[in-house]
């Protein structure tokens, strides 16, 4: 029985490293889906197989060689079909290591300890199917959990060197009596060996997924600090333009007695021409944002002003009284994010003429749907189904105003959809109007 204990079947470790792969491909953004995923893992497989079973006679100098090989294997397998950069795929090959060294460890102690050398083949399948099958459905629904599906890793430089250095020390402490039994810290007892090594595996499977889980929270924590920020800020622009249009109105008022008087005054028929001109352009601009919903008045109002200084022609059809059941910090989040992106995009196109936003907020079939258009020159980046920034300053609020949107729309079961098609650029906001029973 001793003998069995020493060293796990290459083909067994070689599954485990592949399923382990799959748990997390299968849980993230993917490059491919469907045949072509299909036809990649199978690949992914038959290579990491081909390549552990070949080299499971080598001499002891080159099996720590070998390992490595194994698992820059699993790393390009991952990079291959995640939808990621490579520090990404190093990040999850490590953790799909570690995850994988236990699995075939607990699988093979559990193996001798319960059959030795007496199971057939037909055993030590079903088996093998059954631990493996335990282990990574439990994984699986730990990181089901956290939707990686619709998140980006963007793993950084100290964090990938974090990662490594666990699973490297990992390793070394549960592989150290296999390579040597010279140490302090090594067993002759073979039997010994294997509990070490599934014992050591299972508590560096438990610290990887810890730190994993540490970082997605802090991450969390971090972006939803970044998009309360700039819901702070959307919401602080609409209070300094509610103020400044209750300023303008009292000018608006007073302007209107002194047109009288000077109408009075005045008989050339030229100053009547420029009163006339002036009464109607305070007259279109006092009727211009009365949507029915003051805080999308202000929002509007403030974002023209913006638009009118860099030759932007902002279009807007509104039934604001759509727009009562939200609450005012949504409403400007939606808003103030959604126009922002659109005059910077304007302000970067040369012929002023072509300057054009358009906004429509309309309801249809018991749905709130806010429209926003603008034209834009040249082609629009995507990255993981969000517009990327053409932003060189403060990068790291890249996509946040999307994310801020996305946030706001989905507190009321809405959806967010991006649409470019012959220079304009559409971003669409679905809302169910609630029932007002």
């Amino acid at each position: 029985m001793e003998n069995v204990f020493l060293d796990i079947p290459r083909l067994y470790t070689a599954i485990a490293e592949w399923t382990a792969c799959m748990v997390y491909i299968l849980n993230m953004k993917k490059r491919f889906k469907g045949k072509t995923l299909a036809f990649l893992s199978l690949g992914g497989l038959l290579i990491q197989s081909f390549f552990l079973v070949v080299t499971g006679n080598v001499n002891i100098i080159w099996w720590i060689p070998c390992m490595i090989t194994a698992v820059i294997l699993m790393i390009g397998f991952i990079w291959i079909c995640h939808k990621g950069d490579w520090k990404d795929a190093v990040y999850v090959g490590l953790h799909a290591f570690v995850l994988a060294e236990f699995a075939a460890s607990l699988e093979w102690l559990l193996h001798c300890y319960f059959f030795n050398e007496k199971a057939t083949d037909a055993v030590s399948f079903w088996m093998t199917a059954v631990i493996y099958g335990i282990v990574y459905s439990f994984y699986a629904s730990l990181l089901k959990r956290q939707q990686l599906e619709n998140e980006q890793l963007d793993i950084k430089g100290p964090e990938l060197m974090a990662t490594l250095l666990i699973a490297v020390s990992i390793f070394s402490v549960s592989n150290l009596s296999f390579v040597s039994m010279d140490t302090p810290f090594s067993t002759s007892y073979q039997g010994a060996v294997a509990i070490i090594r599934t014992m050591v595996d299972l508590g560096g499977a438990a610290i990887m997924y810890a730190y994993y889980l540490q970082r997605f929270q802090f991450r969390m924590k971090q972006e939803l600090s970044l998009m309360q920020n700039i819901v702070q800020n959307q919401y602080l622009q609409y209070q300094m333009s509610k103020e400044s249009i209750d300023v303008i109105n009292y000018k608006y008022h007073d302007l209107k007695h002194q047109i009288a008087v000077l109408r009075a005054e005045e008989s050339a028929e030229k100053r009547m021409a420029f009163l006339d001109s002036m009464e109607e352009e305070i007259h279109q601009y006092e009727v211009q944002n009365k949507t029915g919903n003051k805080v999308l008045d202000a929002v509007l109002t403030s974002k023209n002003v913006v638009c009118e200084q860099n030759g932007i022609s902002l279009n807007c059809v509104a039934d604001g009284e759509l727009l009562d059941f939200m609450d005012i910090m949504d409403i400007c989040t939606i808003l103030g994010n959604a126009l922002d992106n659109a005059i910077e995009c304007e302000k970067k196109i040369q012929e002023k003429e072509k300057r054009l936003i358009d906004v429509a907020i309309f309801s249809k079939k018991d749905f709130l749907i806010m429209r926003f258009e603008n034209y834009f020159d040249g082609e629009l980046k995507f990255s993981e189904g969000n517009l990327k920034t053409t932003k060189t300053k403060r990068s790291e609020l890249h996509g946040y105003g999307i994310k801020s949107i996305k946030h706001a729309v989905k507190k009321y079961g809405g959806a967010v959809n991006i649409n470019v098609e012959e220079n304009w650029f559409e971003l669409k906001v679905l809302i169910p109007i609630p029932s007002k029973n």
